[in-house]
């Protein structure tokens, strides 16, 4: 599937070379609540060794992969934004990671994982009470 060929200039790419891929304030922060609520979980791992992407909290037991998704690279519906300027590679370049995203849900599903995306945006109160009741459905065994 691949993604733009060419960066456009020197200038994009060292900004993009700046942003952080992992251990972003949203991790950090949806990772201090899970901790003091007493969970454990594995940071910035390959979920299955098959599918090459990394998630950002993994919960291998339970087989749950949570990936915090940031607003402007993965388009968020409410924050995703659309650069003016060489407007066409971004799109590429966005495109190809939605692209991405699903065709790695779809690879973890289909090794028998649960996937669960969420915004950097969102609360992480919120966010750790859907991965709470994610893992409790595992305990009861409910579907």
């Amino acid at each position: 599937m691949g993604g733009p060929s060419e960066v456009p200039s020197e200038g994009t790419r060292r900004r993009m070379r700046a942003v952080r891929r992992t251990h972003t304030e949203a991790e950090w922060a949806i990772r201090r609540e899970l901790f003091s609520r007493g969970r454990r979980y594995r940071v910035d791992r390959q979920p299955v060794p098959t599918v090459r992407t990394r998630a950002d909290l993994v919960f291998p037991r339970q087989r749950l992969a949570v990936y915090v998704d940031g607003c402007f690279w993965h388009r968020c519906p409410l924050h995703g934004t659309e650069p003016k300027t060489n407007a066409e590679w971004w799109k590429e370049k966005l495109d190809a990671n939605v692209a991405r995203d699903r065709s790695t849900d779809a690879a973890l599903a289909a090794a028998g994982w649960r996937v669960l995306r969420v915004w950097e945006h969102e609360s992480p109160l919120e966010v750790v009470d859907e991965i709470e009741r994610i893992l409790r459905i595992d305990v009861r065994g409910d579907t």
